[in-house]
């Protein structure tokens, strides 16, 4: 009778073996989720931002980094916490986007990621209005 070196028989392919979600993984999901709510301008502060899109210009350097600016997240093997920084759209109110930017990011993260959000904390940093994107766009045009 043949043995069966040291192969474990039984449960399904799938059990066999253990998946681990890097905290860079959780942390594009919930950006991704928070910028798909109406009434979120964007994530981070105004100076992260700044700072974010002059590295984005420099050849090689920040890469896929405006998906996790104001992004931060401490993932655990079944649990995971989230903190975002986030500017808000003149106008929208602040209490349902903030409310509709936590159950899209628990949703997709517990969906993707397998994890069960504890908690999503917000910081509402700023608040865009709407002669500022005007000003933005003169200010991108002058830099570029």
């Amino acid at each position: 009778m043949a043995e069966n070196s040291g192969v474990k028989q039984g449960g399904a392919p799938g059990s066999r073996g253990r998946t681990t979600v890097a905290d860079g993984v959780v942390e594009k999901i919930a950006g991704m989720a928070a910028r798909d709510v109406r009434g979120v301008h964007a994530l981070g502060s105004g100076f992260s931002r700044s700072m974010g899109s002059m590295r984005e210009r420099v050849p090689g350097a920040g890469s896929g980094q405006s998906v996790t600016r104001g992004v931060s997240v401490e993932v655990g093997e079944v649990q995971a916490a989230i903190d975002l920084e986030i500017v808000v759209d003149y106008g929208v109110s602040i209490t349902d986007v903030a409310s509709a930017v936590r159950e899209n990011v628990i949703a997709a993260v517990e969906r993707m990621a397998g994890r069960e959000v504890v908690e999503v904390n917000i910081t509402v940093s700023d608040v865009q209005l709407p002669d500022e994107e005007e000003e933005e766009g003169e200010e991108r045009q002058r830099i570029q």
